[in-house]
Order: structure tokens, then C-alpha cells, then sequence
């Protein structure tokens, strides 16, 4: 058996009293502090991430693609282009699309007994696919689109809805203001009510038919504001968009909604931020009490060491001793974190205990998106970090002098 790593076993597994054994414990507690502090970071940020991200590409597709206008946001109001079977065909072909839906919004007033509120009219029709979105009504249905001339129904977000004492079965009146510059009012049914969490936005859209947009702004019957695109995987957006750029016609361009609406994003980016200065605060602290708890452990074996060189063992076979010992705490602290940190997650993924305000966080539970390779990549990381890092302080049994070490009490 390896004489180094049998003597570091019966070291580190002595149950008798001593100053060193508290400050072993204390080190295996920070380090498993640590590991499942860098695990829950990691599963919540994960979690933000992506909760978000979809809500976001649920309601607003993953990329817009629209009239050319050089110096116009891809925003609101957009210019009349007729829809294009040949543009459909390139973007449905495009590797990594799901479908797209078109879509055109315009500027109105909402007005419920005197009181009034701003939104964005976003007209879709009939062949949208609104599976996504139901998950956001809260109370009433989906639009009915079977009226020959528009659907009459609208939805609204609950902020609005709270904001204008609106309940479904409501009629509210909308105002337009037309191409031609005159107001135009219509009444309309409230079907339903929708939430997505995140409020600026809920307080700015109401979904109708794209057909009262056409009626509207005067436009033709085949005439839209754009294609809203759905893509299988949303980190393919930079890498499509600019695809679809090469293929689409002049007239035609696209933006990733991250351009579009860029605020959420940089928020959600600002998380990975977060996450970083977390992974490198408990890095430190792991690594700074591994180094502390290991200069004890061979300051309280001076005497043994004085031995061992006076019996002939070389300044390695020493060193082996205390790294095995050192390892063996790094790795009980960084198994006891792994196990907490994942318990902690589960918890959170099914009893969703840790609750968040929901207008300023987008959710209210907090999210956990567990990604097992990254969390164990953490962990052989955190093993690998700890174990260098030690071989520093093993480096002061060379100094230890056998005839000065055997006489230290």
C-alpha cells in the first residue's frame, strides 16, 4: 500500500480531540458552504434565464422580420408590406425555424368608463398558434376569430385590466388614430385577461385581430407589419437572423427581439455577472481555508515530521501525506455541498418555497434549471482548483529541520 496515502487515512480519520480536528471541520463546512453556494447560483441563474427568455419569446417570437427602413427602429407602427409566399418559403425553410406569424401593431386608447390608458394594438389572425400564450391567461379565453369583417374581442394584460376596473365579458372602447389622421372608435369585447410577469410590457400591449389594423390604416387584405419568427433554439438568434439576412429580399429586414426589445436582456446578462463574482468570492474562500486549515495540520505534526526525515523519508513522501489529508477534506466538503446544493435546488424545483416580487424580478418563485454537466464540472473544477492551490503550504515541510522538529512541543 502507498506509505504516504495509508498514513494521511489514519491522520485524517484519528477521532481523537484536538485543536486541528475543529479547524478541519470548520474547512470542510466552508468548503461544502462554497460548492453548494456555486451550485444554487448556478441552478437560479440557469433557471432566470431561461423562465424568462421564454416568457419573452412565447409573446414575441425570437426574431422580426419586416419592412426596410433605414434609420427605424423594428418597433411599433410598422410600414404596410405585402405578405410574400416567397419570403414564407425562405424563413420556414431556414434550418432552426419553427413557424412563422404575422402580425402588425398600432398605437390606441384604451377607455372604460372615463378612464383612459395608452397600449400597442398587436393584431394577429386566425392561423396564429397561441398554444404558447395560454399559459399566460389568467381568467377568460382565447380570441375568436369567426366574424367575416374582424374578430370584435380583445385581450388585456391584468395591469391594464386593473388600472380600468375591466373584467372579462367587458365592452371597452378602443381608439385609433388612421392613416388619415382621423380618430377612429371601436367597441370590443374583453375575451380574456393575460399576465406574463414582466409588467412594463403587460402594461403596453393588447392582442386583437390584424384585421382591424387593416381596416384601420387602409390597408389591403394581404398586407401585414411582419413575420414574427419561433425558432427551435433561442441561441441560434444571432447566427439565423444573419442567415435570413443573406436570403431575404431588399425590402425585407430582420432583428432578433434582443434588438428589438433590449432592455430584459442586458437585465438577464447582468445575471451572469452576478454568477461569476459569486463563483469567485467562494472560490477564494474554499481555497483561502483549505491553504489555513492544511498550515495547521502540519504545524501540529512538526514533531512527526522531525520523525519521518530522521527515519529517512523524503520532503515528497511528506508532502504526499498532507496533500492526501488535505484532499481528503476537500473532497468530503465538495461531496457534502454537491449533496446540499442539489437537495436545495430540488426543493425549490418542486415546493418553490423561495417566492420573489414578481414586477421586479419577472417571477414569482424563484426559478431552478439544473444542468448536471455544468454542476459537475463545477465540482471537478472546485477539486482541481483546492488541490493546487494546496501543494503551496505542503511546501513548508521542506524547511522543518528533523533534530529542531523532534524537540517542538
Amino acid at each position: 500500500m502507498n506509505f504516504a496515502f495509508d498514513i494521511a487515512k489514519r491522520i485524517a480519520f484519528n477521532k481523537q480531540k484536538s485543536f486541528s480536528r475543529f479547524i478541519i471541520r470548520l474547512s470542510t463546512a466552508a468548503t461544502a458552504v462554497s460548492v453548494m453556494a456555486m451550485i444554487v447560483t448556478l441552478s437560479f441563474v440557469n433557471g432566470f434565464q431561461k423562465t424568462i427568455s421564454q416568457k419573452v419569446f412565447s409573446f414575441w417570437g425570437h426574431i422580426r422580420v419586416q419592412h426596410f427602413e433605414a434609420g427605424k427602429a423594428l418597433v411599433a407602427e410598422e410600414s404596410a408590406i405585402a405578405k410574400n409566399d416567397t419570403v414564407e418559403l425562405i424563413i420556414k425553410n431556414q434550418k432552426g425555424v419553427l413557424r412563422a406569424e404575422v402580425f402588425a401593431t398600432k398605437s390606441a386608447v384604451l377607455e372604460k368608463q372615463k378612464e383612459i390608458e395608452g397600449v400597442l394594438f398587436k393584431g394577429i389572425d386566425k392561423s396564429y398558434d397561441s398554444t404558447q400564450l395560454h399559459q399566460f391567461l389568467t381568467q377568460g379565453r382565447w380570441l375568436n376569430f369567426n366574424d367575416s369583417l374582424y374578430s370584435k374581442e380583445i385581450l388585456v394584460s391584468a395591469p391594464i385590466a386593473g388600472e380600468l376596473q375591466i373584467k372579462v365579458n367587458d365592452t371597452v372602447n378602443i381608439y385609433f388614430i388612421g392613416s388619415n389622421g382621423n380618430n377612429s372608435r371601436r367597441k370590443l369585447l374583453v375575451a380574456g385577461i393575460y399576465k406574463t410577469g414582466i409588467e412594463e410590457y403587460d402594461k403596453l400591449f393588447a392582442i386583437g385581430d390584424i384585421r382591424l389594423i387593416q381596416r384601420i390604416n387602409d390597408w389591403q387584405p394581404n398586407q401585414i407589419g411582419g413575420y414574427e419568427v419561433f425558432l427551435s433554439d433561442y441561441k441560434q438568434m444571432d447566427s439565423i437572423n444573419n442567415q435570413l439576412a443573406d436570403k431575404l429580399p431588399t425590402v425585407w429586414a430582420g432583428k432578433t427581439i434582443q434588438q428589438v426589445y433590449p432592455n430584459i436582456f442586458d437585465w438577464l446578462n447582468i445575471q451572469d455577472v452576478n454568477r461569476n463574482v459569486i463563483f469567485i468570492v467562494m472560490a477564494i474562500v474554499a481555497v483561502i481555508n483549505l491553504i489555513t486549515c492544511l498550515l495547521i495540520l502540519v504545524l501540529e505534526r512538526t514533531r512527526m515530521i522531525g520523525v519521518f526525515k530522521a527515519v529517512g523519508a523524503t520532503n515528497n513522501t511528506i508532502q504526499k501525506i498532507f496533500l492526501y489529508h488535505a484532499s481528503f477534506i476537500a473532497v468530503t466538503g465538495i461531496g457534502i455541498g454537491f449533496t446540499a446544493g442539489i437537495g436545495l435546488c430540488l426543493l425549490q424545483q418542486y415546493f418553490g418555497f423561495i417566492k420573489l416580487d414578481e414586477a421586479n424580478y419577472y417571477v414569482a418563485v424563484a426559478p431552478i434549471q439544473i444542468i448536471w454537466w455544468q454542476i459537475i464540472l463545477v465540482c471537478i473544477i472546485t477539486t482541481v482548483v483546492c488541490f493546487i492551490s494546496l501543494i503551496i503550504p505542503t511546501l513548508l515541510v521542506r524547511n522543518i529541520k528533523p533534530v529542531k522538529a523532534i524537540e517542538f512541543r
